[in-house]
């Protein structure tokens, strides 16, 4: 088989952990006989410094739609961090998401019982693990609302961002929350702030009816702020967690952190067939950028996703995860998951770990 995957580096370490994943997935092909063509691209900060007025060319949306796939890097950088620029490094990002009406976004977030003294949590809080799978709005909400900066007539400046959902936007992802839940431990806790803010009430109306056609399925809800404090406190409470926007960005870094390292998990951001666009959840980091020292863990297991959601590859995908549990099981680890007696290796070797135990 033939696959066309839209490659987008980025800034910072994404061409570094990019290229890795991209080892990985020509040694699938091989192992599997599948053949996989790559574009590259480019988006975010490295296109605002060569076409000056946008950070997501039109040349690169129209290859990501011409593909099967995108996998994409990291973009952004302090170079780039400027709040009154008028082209920032983030907007390709909504851009992507909107042009290519990617509207969910699956971040598992899964602590590795060989990583478990990397996870900030204590022992007795951890148990045997933890697996929760993050199901965030990606193109409503208050990220892609209305907004304004406005200046009184005493001279102060006001500004406004709108926070708005449809009842078809919360219908479409909460089914997908529901569907990923029977294929897990059949829970979804929906998380909103439904006493002040009118769309959460929306949200949990429209939850609450979807959740009838589940009935497999047991249905909680959380306030935002009590669902950040009891990831800390008893995540294993958790199996999917259903959110907007802008709460799935900040919730799912939070579960991201429980378990050792933003490092090592990957996501899928998808729309209403098989495409997809895959990347690690972490940034940049443009402190280690070009020094062989980011983790590219995360990039591979995203790589994976997109064999699993976007070709439908479940062989494929499992190979790769079970080779990154290999690496893990040696002494070999990328300085943000090291601990004592093991033995610290670079982007480039942990990539070539990956492939030795495909």
């Amino acid at each position: 088989m033939k696959y066309k995957v839209a490659v987008i580096p980025g800034d910072g370490i994404g061409p570094e952990v990019t290229e890795q994943a991209v080892n990985v997935l020509n040694a699938v092909g091989e192992k599997f006989n599948h053949k996989f063509e790559y574009t590259y691209a480019k988006a975010g900060g490295c296109a605002i410094d060569e076409f000056k007025t946008t950070a997501l060319p039109e040349e690169t949306l129209d290859i990501c739609k011409a593909s099967d796939a995108v996998l994409l890097g990291a973009v952004g950088g302090p170079k780039w961090d400027d709040t009154k620029a008028k082209v920032r490094p983030e907007q390709a990002l909504l851009g992507l998401r909107g042009g290519l009406n990617l509207y969910c976004n699956l971040r598992p977030a899964m602590l590795y019982k060989q990583l478990k003294d990397a996870s900030p949590l204590k022992d007795r809080i951890i148990g045997d693990g933890i697996d929760v799978l993050v199901v965030r709005e990606l193109t409503g909400g208050i990220y892609f609302g209305e907004r304004e900066l406005l200046t009184k007539e005493n001279g102060e400046e006001v500004a406004r961002d709108t926070e708005q959902y449809s009842t078809s936007e919360v219908k479409r992802i909460a089914k997908i929350a529901f569907d990923s839940a029977m294929k897990r431990n059949k829970k979804v806790t929906s998380v909103d702030k439904a006493n002040i803010l009118e769309s959460s009430r929306l949200w949990r109306r429209v939850v609450e009816e979807v959740a009838k056609d589940y009935p497999e399925v047991t249905l909680e809800h959380l306030y935002v702020d009590n669902t950040s404090m009891q990831l800390v406190r008893d995540p294993r409470q958790f199996d999917v967690i259903l959110t907007s926007n802008m709460f799935g960005d900040i919730l799912s870094d939070e579960a991201s952190m429980i378990t050792g390292s933003i490092g090592m998990l990957p996501s899928a951001s998808l729309g209403d067939n098989s495409f997809g666009l895959y990347e690690p959840i972490h940034g940049s980091a443009p402190d280690i950028a070009g020094k062989d020292l980011a983790n590219p863990l995360a990039t591979i297991l995203s790589v994976a996703m997109m064999l699993r959601y976007s070709f439908g590859l479940n062989a494929e995908a499992d190979s790769i995860e079970n080779a990154v549990s290999k690496v893990l099981d040696t002494e070999y680890r990328t300085g943000d998951i090291m601990s004592e007696g093991k033995v610290k290796v670079g982007t480039k070797k942990m990539g070539e770990l990956v492939v030795s135990n495909l």
